[in-house]
């Protein structure tokens, strides 16, 4: 019996979301996986900002997967609001056992309680196994995403 329930992250859990981060081949490269100030910041904002949800897999206490959603406000589609789904990551042990798809599909129903008329993310080019996983839980890679690094 699956015990993992999807709660907002709290300062503790943030070891373990560098972890999740940083256990990855992109994320080897960007993210140091030890909490520092630059860490410390980003929480605080992100936990301050009523918009920005950064939530956590807890299963038993231990943190196995997170993801971050932003809610965003706009004109466009009659002023709808729309939901920024990002930073979807699940422990490497816990992958291919349905966790990430969970945790998609809960953060889908949060945007439909708040309203949203669309949820989107974005994911690496060089991610073939995410795009398989989020065109088969109904994604459609309508838009060509584009980053200017500053």
């Amino acid at each position: 019996m699956r015990t993992v329930i999807f709660r907002e992250a709290v300062r503790a859990d943030l070891p373990a979301i560098l972890a999740l981060l940083a256990d990855d081949v992109l994320g080897r490269a960007r993210d140091v996986g030890e909490v520092d100030d630059a860490y410390e910041r980003a929480f605080a904002d992100i936990s301050a900002d009523p918009r920005n949800h950064l939530v956590v897999a807890d299963d038993g206490g231990v943190v196995v997967g997170c993801l971050q959603i932003t809610y965003i406000p706009g004109l466009g589609r009659h002023g709808a609001q729309r939901s920024l789904i990002e930073a979807v990551r699940v422990r490497s042990d816990r992958r291919g056992q349905g966790l990430g798809g969970e945790m998609i599909r809960w953060a889908i129903d949060q945007a439909r309680q708040r309203g949203c008329a669309l949820v989107q993310l974005t994911t690496d080019k060089s991610r073939t196994d995410a795009h398989r996983f989020y065109l088969k839980l109904g994604f459609v890679a309508s838009h060509e995403g584009m980053k200017l690094p500053l």
